[in-house]
């Protein structure tokens, strides 16, 4: 009887581990799914709040400024879609005399992260300035292109500017230009045309990833390859040498604007081109 009941308490023990094992192992494959739909639902809403700008197919949705062209006019066919990219290509110049040229999407933002791939190739177009050997970048916070002069080079703008390495010699990328504007950094307003990123020299004719994130004009990040290599704030506009009769003001915040890629004689190509509006995060 006695070896009956200690079977019979074992057998129940053993039960009731058993039972508290069954139920650990429901609750960690309830946790796990739960934290994998989780994961999933985050990475599914993360995917949702990009879009996409360039379709891989054709300029929908672009709008081409080149010098000496009116808006809307792609001037020595310099922009073009080739394998689903965006070719800025020189092969109709017979020489680059000022034929500085935009891409511009056709509607302006304030706050957002946009994200782009870019590489130079080939050759500089003959006529080209010796600093626009392998020099590219986005134009932001710019006029709209309906609103340049026939023969403007560039943009009212903020420019986060791209540079390829000549093979030797140490060239950052993700600078900052200021085309008839100011910006504010570690508290100094800057006036100086171009500063140097942190960024490494990145030579040949591979991608960069470069991202550039805006809020208005509180706050502004250049990113190569997941790093941030520049960081400024307040950018206003400089009227100086400006018409008169031009509707900026001298020192007017830059908070929104449209913006564009550049074309500045020298072959390359942009990808993967897309955009997430921060507008409703602090800004």
């Amino acid at each position: 009887m006695a070896i009956f009941i200690i079977s019979l308490l074992i057998n129940k023990s053993t039960i009731v581990k058993l039972n508290y094992f069954i139920f650990f192992l429901v609750i960690s494959a309830c946790a796990i799914s739960c934290n994998n739909g989780a994961k999933s639902d985050s990475a599914s809403q993360d995917k949702e709040d990009w879009q996409v700008l360039f379709n891989g197919e054709n300029l929908d949705g672009w709008i081409p400024k080149i010098g000496g062209y009116e808006a809307g006019v792609n001037g020595l066919n310099t922009f073009r879609v080739k394998d689903g990219i965006i070719d800025v290509n020189y092969d109709e110049y017979d020489t680059f005399v000022n034929q500085y040229g935009h891409l511009f999407y056709k509607e302006p933002f304030s706050s957002y992260y946009l994200e782009v791939e870019y590489r130079f190739k080939g050759e500089q177009t003959a006529g080209g300035q010796g600093w626009a050997f392998r020099n590219s970048g986005i134009m932001f916070h710019a006029q709209d292109p309906n609103t340049m002069t026939l023969d403007q080079s560039f943009p009212i703008c903020v420019e986060y500017q791209f540079l390829g390495g000549n093979g030797t010699d140490e060239r950052s990328t993700g600078n900052l230009c200021t085309p008839n504007s100011h910006v504010t950094i570690d508290g100094k307003l800057v006036t100086d045309h171009c500063i140097n990123s942190i960024s490494p020299t990145y030579h040949g004719d591979q991608w960069v990833k470069a991202g550039l994130i805006v809020y208005k004009d509180s706050v502004i990040y250049h990113v190569i390859q997941g790093d941030t290599v520049m960081t400024y704030s307040k950018p206003i506009i400089d009227s100086t040498g400006m018409d008169k009769n031009a509707p900026f003001i001298n020192g007017q915040a830059m908070t929104s604007g449209y913006f564009a890629l550049q074309a500045e004689s020298h072959p390359m190509e942009f990808r993967n081109i897309r955009i997430k509006n921060l507008s409703k995060n602090k800004e």
